[in-house]
């Protein structure tokens, strides 16, 4: 099988396209806009440009958004199909603290790593629009985005329990620390302590967040989180009196979904960082509480609200009093109640909540039985009844439903001035400051009163000024603070926060419109036309943060007049992830995968010779088992690279990456060569059928007829097999020149270079990258005969035409009487006939 010239025909293609600007897109209004064409705005979640370059797993999301872009300017669309990065982050200024390079220069030279990576798999960027979000030019607007904020009242200070990491320097946010208090990146431990913050309002957008969801096709999963993550609730505030102590006679607010309950409060917690705390405690109790308090501090909200785990809390010696009965129930405090939900104080009703009877059995509370279900008697004593029903023992709600209950109740509630009926949302403000360096610095200027100046647009962008070094401070006061006269201005001292990594990927696709507009962020008119984003790629790992903040601002924009559209991202798919091999001892020692020697075709310990254990893991340095696909398309080229990630399985599922499965769809892309193009002579001499194969031509539309469908559906696995078996069919079968083309065309969304390159040979000149979708006859699909090949012994010795719905009989009397079976079984009668109607048939001498 004569092979095919990957590496002479990619550079090739990839020099021909970026010299014709083959992937432009002109804007409504530039020279070559086509208004008649529908647009397709696909995008990729953009990268951060780390040090370490692409892995395999990188180009997956990728390659999947290139083949849906090539196949829409096949179908006449006009495609915008950027790509930029996300290059403000953490790991940069780490690195800057080792080696003292500035983050700048650093990230300079990951961008341009990542971008060579890019530009060598063929990807149909329009490479004039990219973009940094580090780029002064990029972050001026990001500025100007946050002025506008301020200017709604949106962005504002606040004194907020944080999560402090030491070891970082900086504030971090709940969604960046685990289970167990340690940050996300490093691992290193992290305190809870209070803070002055910029925050941005988010909660005032909570329901059109929450209501924009059900137009959005999103996985369900993702919209399913986010729902959660905003956590609507309908319920009611109720005020319950403090009874002694210091705070004696305040109001301690609670916030409750099931008001119709009250009645089986037996004991309140308030939450470690609630504000009250402190009064409510007696003197006592104190020294007991604060311990608890501090440690509650370092453990994560997410290990806090885990139901399995062990309840823990401590009495403040304090007392509050139930506003419908006027019943003294003890004030607790515990870590499973958390100050950013509702009020950050419960009413507990053991007899009703699980959480709740799981505490007061810890601690020897009492339960009390306030509803039963609609149907049978009371539940019994110790269990736990959490659903709706009837109310019982609860006064003047006794024989009412839930939901009347909760309507009277709340009647009562607010008739008496002890509580109202409400909606809160688990959504709380976002925390927009962090104490680094490596952010956009913000356009605000503190004045000596007290007050805040916002710089002016004509000022724009606050650069960040040049440091002798990058490390924490080791206290709390950011790197920014130590560049004195960058941080003196006439009017007052600069805010030395910076923003989050957050805030450049809120907006980037909207700047790609056009990313070298001086004049304002974007313009209206190309927002109308551009958005919203038709589909957008990337990791299920950004199902809440990114994709939530990003509708936020975009919300924000639309309240502006700066888009018409209310929602960013129409189409939303999460690719799953690319894993490599570890190897572990029995002992679950981790062996390095580029570190793991090999016996008899097994792994072994390379010290000790144990055999190893292997288990599909993440890809990453520590494992040793990053795939670089620099060495793949050294060895395979990029098509096959290409080909082999969509191949390996639906997009979405999680797939283990095995180099050597690679040489199948090599073998392919050699066969789509050979089939074509041959060798070097074979256009030449022009050895095309000069007449179609009617059963080529009807295996060529069946697979034209899946491929198309399959690309829209993000199906690429199923395309491919298709395309697979449509070479099988055709093996040994001329095509005509323009069968030939036909699958050169379906070829090209998922192996561009070679495509490009049988195109040139069967004659056509430039690139086939905008030519028009070949579309498939239908008519062809609906056979009145069907062609089945038979084989001898094994082997295919020939090929009987018969009507589509022949049954078994007759395709064995038609193979019989064929000549070339006759002749291939040499005057000898058949020991066994196998047929498959309409498939095959197998015939045994």
């Amino acid at each position: 099988m004569p092979d095919y010239p990957f590496k002479a025909i990619e550079p090739k293609w990839q020099a021909y396209s970026k010299a014709h600007q083959t992937f432009r897109t002109p804007n409504p209004g530039d020279p070559g806009f086509d208004p008649k064409k529908r647009k397709a705005y696909i995008l990729d979640m953009f990268p951060y440009p780390s040090g370490d370059g692409l892995h395999v797993g990188h180009p997956e999301g990728y390659t999947a958004t290139d083949i849906v872009a090539r196949y829409k300017r096949m179908k006449g669309f006009n495609v915008l199909h950027p790509m930029g990065w996300d290059s403000f982050g953490l790991p940069a200024e780490q690195y800057a603290v080792k080696t003292g390079r500035h983050p700048a220069e650093t990230t300079r030279a990951n961008i341009a790593r990542f971008r060579g990576q890019i530009e060598r798999l063929g990807f149909s960027y329009d490479w004039e629009r990219e973009l940094a979000t580090s780029d002064p030019a990029y972050y001026r607007w990001t500025q100007w985005i946050f002025r506008k904020l301020h200017e709604r009242g949106l962005a504002y200070q606040a004194e907020v329990p944080v999560w402090w990491c030491e070891a970082l320097g900086t504030v971090l946010a709940s969604e960046e620390v685990d289970a167990e208090g340690r940050s996300e990146v490093g691992g290193h431990p992290c305190v809870r302590r209070n803070m002055k913050q910029w925050m941005l309002r988010i909660t005032a957008y909570a329901e059109p967040l929450l209501a924009g969801l059900q137009g959005l096709d999103w996985p369900a999963g993702v919209k399913k989180m986010q729902a959660e993550w905003i956590g609507r609730s309908e319920g009611a505030e109720v005020d319950f009196t403090v009874a002694d102590g210091a705070a004696k006679g305040e109001p301690l607010r609670v916030f409750t979904t099931r008001p119709d309950t009250l009645f089986g409060a037996t004991y309140m917690v308030v939450a470690p960082e609630h504000p009250l705390l402190g009064r409510l405690t007696a003197p006592q109790r104190r020294a007991e509480v604060e311990a608890y308090v501090a440690a509650a501090a370092r453990k994560g909200e997410r290990e806090r609200q885990m139901d399995a785990r062990e309840k823990t809390g401590v009495f403040t010696g304090s007392h509050a009093l139930n506003p419908v009965n006027n019943e003294a129930v003890p004030v607790w405090t515990a870590d499973y109640v958390l100050a950013g939900y509702g009020t950050g104080a419960i009413m507990a009703v053991p007899a009703h909540d699980e959480r709740d009877q799981a505490f007061a059995r810890a601690f020897g509370l009492p339960e009390r039985v306030v509803v039963r279900p609609v149907e049978g008697p009371e539940p019994e004593s110790g269990t736990c009844f959490a659903g709706e029903g009837v109310a019982v023992h609860s006064g003047f709600l006794d024989g009412l439903a839930t939901a009347e209950a909760k309507r009277r109740m709340v009647a009562r509630l607010e008739a008496e001035g002890k509580g109202r009926g409400t909606v809160r949302y688990k959504l709380r403000d976002w925390i927009f400051s962090r104490q680094r360096y490596w952010g956009e610095p913000f356009p605000v200027v503190h004045r000596p009163d007290g007050g805040v100046e916002l710089v002016p647009e004509a000022e724009l962008p606050v650069e960040l000024p040049e440091l002798d070094g990058y490390r924490p401070s080791g206290g709390f006061e950011p790197p920014l603070s130590r560049a004195k006269e960058w941080v003196r201005t006439p009017v007052g001292e600069r805010e030395t926060n910076i923003m989050p990594q957050w805030a450049g990927s809120c907006w980037y696709f909207l700047r790609f419109l056009d990313p070298r507009d001086p004049e304002r962020p974007w313009s209206r008119e190309l927002a109308d036309y551009w958005m919203p984003v038709d589909l957008y790629i990337g990791g299920a790992e950004h199902a809440v943060l990114h994709l939530l903040y990003a509708r936020f601002w975009f919300k924000v924009f639309h309240d502006l007049g700066l888009v018409s559209q209310s929602e960013p991202f129409q189409r939303l798919f999460n690719q799953g992830m690319i894993i490599g091999t570890a190897y572990k001892t029995r002992t679950e020692v981790v062996v390095k995968a580029d570190q793991v020697a090999w016996r008899d075709g097994k792994p072994v310990h390379p010290e000790t010779g144990e055999e190893l254990t292997a288990v599909q893991a993440k890809m990453s340095k520590s494992l040793g088992n990053v795939v670089n696909p620099d060495k793949v398309v050294d060895e395979y080229g990029a098509d096959s690279l290409r080909l082999y990630e969509m191949f390996l399985g639906p997009l979405a599922d999680q797939k283990p990456w095995d180099t050597r499965g690679i040489n199948g769809v090599h073998r392919f892309l050699k066969r789509a060569w050979r089939l074509v193009a041959g060798d070097e002579e074979r256009g030449a001499r022009g050895d095309f059928a000069a007449a179609a194969d009617p059963g080529v031509e009807r295996a060529l539309h069946r697979c034209l007829a899946q491929v198309g469908p399959d690309i829209e559906g993000l199906r690429f696995n199923t395309a491919i097999a298709a395309m697979m078996t449509f070479l099988n069919e055709a093996e040994g079968r001329p095509l005509t020149r323009d069968q030939a083309g036909v699958f050169a065309l379906m070829l090209a969304p998922f192996a561009p270079h070679l495509a490009e390159e049988l195109w040139e040979r069967l004659g056509h000149s430039g690139s086939l990258a905008s030519h028009p979708w070949p579309e498939a006859d239908l008519s062809l699909l609906t056979e009145a005969t069907v062609e089945v090949p038979v084989q001898v012994a094994g082997k295919v010795r020939g090929r009987v035409t018969v009507a589509a719905g022949a049954d078994a009989k007759e395709l064995e009397r038609a193979a019989l009487a064929d000549a070339k079976v006759v002749a291939a079984l040499g005057g000898k009668s058949p020991s066994k006939v196998i047929v498959i109607p309409g498939r095959m048939v197998s015939i045994l001498p």
